[in-house]
């Protein structure tokens, strides 16, 4: 099922391509497919950023609520929740992003393997009506007319380092996954100079103190942007160039598109901000300060407790 309706799909998407593309380069094939992936999934990239770039904004704010919370984890994560819905915003956003590119990345892997394990695949995996495209025939009768370089001077088959040894225009490619995907981690992590990082909280909380949730999950995402390129490297190193191609195409994309939407919608930002009920410009709160909502949350529960409390001596007496 995921063969027939992920795999084959985005493997005839960049066997069309191949086909239709001048040249019959398969390297330029998977470039443009990667400009293709990347602007079809533009509007859920765009929709992530806004997501994102309202949590930095919120940052702040949290910070009041911290304070005001004093320690109390119910009161805070109530108070957190309640922020999120006034904005609009949620926190898990990203992770359908997530998903809709590591599906995107296994499908292209396993298609990709085929075409290495034999590159008539290009051709018998192909949709009847790609097999009949001029290009998909030419391959079919002369399989050495299938280019699979990058403008001849990368063999896409080959790994970086495989069993003929050190490959170095296909390290090259992977050293710049690697590289690209910690740029395009580090466009988005808000720049707070005064955030502990990950090392010191566990030190800290080995000593006893207690680790704020939130302050350890922020410190676990600037790790990651260290994390995630090392195992690029690590998952890239060993598999044909081709995936590594691909990999480092989408970081260079993916930062244009980062870099475009964070640099041009500050207008369209404010616009969606305004309408939301009690927006945050600049860190500050217009409609209720922090300190105001905990003080109502407090003067809720107590009086939820009052009530409580009469209903119980009603019944008592009666």
């Amino acid at each position: 099922m995921f063969e027939l309706l992920i795999v084959k799909p985005i493997f005839n998407l960049l066997v069309l391509l191949h086909a239709i593309i001048p040249g019959g380069n398969f390297g330029l094939s998977i470039i443009v497919f990667t400009f293709v992936i990347r602007f079809l999934m533009w509007p859920l990239v765009k929709k992530q950023l806004h997501q994102t770039k309202a949590m930095r904004n919120l940052q702040p704010e949290i910070k009041k609520i911290k304070k005001a919370s004093k320690g109390n984890r119910q009161q805070e994560s109530m108070l957190l929740m309640e922020l999120y819905k006034e904005r609009g915003i949620n926190p898990f956003s990203s992770i359908g992003t997530l998903v809709v590119q590591l599906v995107i990345l296994i499908g292209l892997f396993s298609g990709l393997r085929r075409v290495i394990d034999d590159p008539m695949a290009i051709v018998t995996f192909a949709y009847g009506w790609v097999q009949n495209l001029p290009l998909l025939q030419e391959i079919a009768q002369n399989p050495a007319l299938f280019d699979n370089t990058l403008f001849g001077v990368v063999d896409l088959s080959r790994a970086a380092l495989g069993s003929d040894g050190l490959y170095m225009p296909a390290m090259i490619l992977v050293i710049g996954s690697a590289v690209t995907q910690f740029y395009q981690s580090s466009q988005l992590m808000p720049n707070d100079k005064d955030a502990r990082g990950l090392r010191q909280i566990l030190r800290e909380a080995s000593e006893g103190k207690q680790a704020d949730a939130s302050e350890t999950n922020a410190a676990v995402g600037r790790s990651m942007r260290y994390f995630i390129p090392v195992m690029i490297f690590v998952f890239t190193v060993g598999f044909a160039s081709a995936l590594s191609l691909y990999w480092f195409m989408s970081g260079l994309v993916g930062y244009w598109q980062q870099s475009r939407i964070l640099s041009q919608d500050e207008t369209e930002m404010e616009e969606i901000g305004a309408s939301q009920k009690g927006d945050v410009i600049e860190g500050e709160v217009i409609e209720k300060s922090t300190e105001q909502k905990a003080k109502e949350l407090k003067a809720k529960k107590a009086k939820n407790k009052k009530k409580s409390s009469k209903s119980g001596n009603k019944r008592r007496k009666k």
